[in-house]
């Protein structure tokens, strides 16, 4: 055992798999001992690896050894003097409590409780991040009676997680407050029937401290219980009278003095304004009585959604991009939660406003969220706001936003429909083919075939084809590329006769793409090619050819078997005979390739 941290890393990793070996379950108590010592080491990684170790041969022993043997050794971690064993002996703890006798439970929990005591702040942190599941075994072991007044969780727990979340402990304990929250909702809600009055006093006491993580001293504590705020609503939605304080508090949030604090709020806003609660109007949001005086009516109750949304306005208009990018984010998920006319009422206006932000990623992410929207009021309230904000992102400087929109595309195309698109859009997506960044173009090659495939061979024929073919005439290698990758792409969203009468010929022209004259009115004459596009050019590199051979290969099929006999093998024939060793290579592979392709399916068919 006295050895390098590698080698009683893999030893703690090795004796959870040697049960077999050492004779089966029966003897697998065995093992603990080696496992005791690894438990007590001061490497974090080793006793973790120790502790998943023991809890496999714990998992396999039989009854009378789980309570004897396993206990036991608990027993001696949680009393020993190295806090690193003491650690060890926590997470042991509340993962075997619902496996022992009730008399060991009593001193198990006697045990837990004096570890969350211990005067090492890193055992009381470890103690406080078990907390929630030694609740839920304690309650799984000992029923709803471990909730009345006189039970464990109310006598011995609650105590703890009261201790726990003072302002006494450092913060490494209190970020655990969140969390253990959940878990006391947890149990609560899971109660069957009413809450007793022993349960509803449980909760009286839990429900504070939740709200006092929202105003703790510790942004770090504020932000984890904003980043889970979702699951604290899932636990304590269905309690009664809770959803007002957690309402309250989680507008608290949304306007903390530290922008992680309201990102991380933000990112929850639609969890919890789906809750079926009804809540309390703010007095300042009350509509006035009689008299033009504030109303003091005290049970305006509205959806939560309905309250939430009030806030959104005021969100867009946060100092910090990423607040505003958050919000982009999740605020269309209300619109489904508002229905038709409170989407128009209360959250078309601030949406409408992300669209002119002037960050690009809160433009992006807005836009990445609309189908929500789309799908409750249409997009006919949103085109004329819609289409500035996209001709912004496509001329972003920044390539990964303009990747992003370009990824957006298909699903906005669905969402805007064919004529938008074919009015608005589709010239943008041909222009993307002549972006400076080889990704770009790649994404939008990509993105015409998606289009093709969406809109049909004819809209593509009639709004993409055009302008490719003007790409192909580019001085730019790299841009006649790229219109002969968007024209094979678009070739495999055809069907056989338009792709053999629209496509093939344009590829089949490239062919001549880098060669000399004499060399191209040679292919002229075999292919009949038109000499509208045989001009005398001059040119350095053979890629054009090459790339030709690979978009044959993978488009042939597509044009059927008469036209690769006619058409396409006359091609990758006289690229055979290129100068280039790489067109000749990429020939030679594509005509293979289709040579046993087409024989296939020769053979199929007979």
């Amino acid at each position: 055992m006295d050895d390098e941290d590698e080698v009683l890393l893999a030893m703690a990793q090795a004796l959870g798999r040697m049960i077999d070996l050492v004779g089966g379950p029966t003897h697998a108590e065995s093992l603990f001992l080696p496992l005791e010592l690894l438990l007590s080491v001061e490497e974090t990684t080793v006793r973790q690896a120790a502790a998943e170790s023991t809890l496999l041969i714990a998992s396999q022993l039989s009854e009378s050894d789980y309570q004897s043997c396993y206990a036991k050794m608990i027993a001696r971690l949680a009393t020993q003097e190295w806090f690193t064993a003491r650690i060890s002996a926590v997470g042991l703890l509340s993962q075997a409590y619902t496996s022992l006798r009730v008399e060991q439970q009593k001193e198990h929990l006697e045990f837990y409780a004096n570890l969350a005591k211990d005067d090492t702040p890193m055992v009381r942190r470890v103690a406080a991040q078990y907390l929630g599941q030694m609740v839920q075994n304690v309650v799984r072991a000992t029923g709803r009676s471990s909730l009345s007044e006189t039970g464990s969780v109310v006598t011995t727990l609650l105590p703890i997680f009261e201790e726990f979340s003072s302002n006494e402990q450092p913060d490494s304990v209190r970020l655990q407050t969140t969390e253990n929250c959940v878990a006391f909702g947890q149990v609560l809600s899971e109660v069957d029937g009413d809450l007793n009055e022993s349960e509803q006093g449980l909760l009286k006491k839990v429900l504070p401290l939740i709200l006092a993580t929202i105003d703790d001293r510790s942004w770090r504590v504020r932000w984890t219980t904003a980043a889970k705020f979702s699951e604290v609503i899932s636990a304590y939605g269905r309690l009664p009278d809770v959803m007002d304080s957690l309402v309250q508090g989680y507008e608290k949030l949304l306007q903390d003095p530290e922008a992680e604090v309201r990102t991380a709020a933000t990112f929850n806003l639609a969890h919890v304004a789906k809750g079926d609660a009804q809540v309390l109007v703010p007095p300042q949001h009350r509509p006035p009585q009689d008299g033009d005086s504030e109303g003091d009516a005290t049970d305006l109750r509205v959806p939560v959604a309905e309250r939430l949304v009030k806030r959104v306005t005021s969100l867009t208009e946060d100092e910090s991009e990423h607040v505003r990018a958050a919000l982009a984010m999740v605020a269309t998920e209300l619109a489904p939660i508002l229905g038709r006319e409170g989407t128009i009422t209360f959250l078309v206006p601030p949406v409408l406003l992300l669209l002119r932000d002037a960050a690009s990623e809160v433009r992006l992410n807005l836009i990445s969220s609309l189908s929500a929207l789309n799908e409750v009021i249409g997009v006919d309230l949103l085109s004329q706001s819609l289409l500035p904000a996209i001709l912004d992102l496509a001329q972003d400087g920044k390539w990964r936003i303009r990747m992003a929109i370009i990824q957006l595309i298909p699903l906005l195309a669905k969402q805007l429909g064919q004529e938008f698109v074919s009015e608005k859009l589709a010239s943008l997506c041909v222009e993307w083919l002549g972006d400076d960044i080889a990704t770009i173009r790649q994404a939008a090659a990509s993105n015409i075939k998606d289009l093709t495939a969406l809109f049909g061979t004819t809209w593509a024929t009639e709004f993409l084809l055009p302008s490719i073919v003007d790409i192909r005439e580019n001085e730019s290698y790299l841009r006649r590329l790229t219109a002969l990758q968007a024209c094979s792409m678009m070739a495999t969203e055809m069907d056989s006769d338009s792709a053999r009468i629209e496509i093939l010929p344009l590829i089949l022209e490239m062919a001549t793409d880098l060669v000399s004259f004499n060399d191209a009115m040679h292919a002229f004459i075999v292919f009949e090619l038109s000499a509208h596009h045989l001009q005398t050019r001059s040119f350095q590199v053979p890629n054009i050819r090459f790339n030709v051979a690979k978009e044959l290969q993978s488009m042939a099929h597509a044009c059927g078997v008469s036209a690769y006999e006619s058409q396409v093998l006359p091609v990758l024939n006289m690229l055979l005979e290129d100068e280039d060793r790489d067109v000749r290579f990429y020939a030679e592979k594509a005509a293979t390739a289709l040579d046993e392709a087409f024989a296939a399916m020769d053979t199929l068919i007979k």
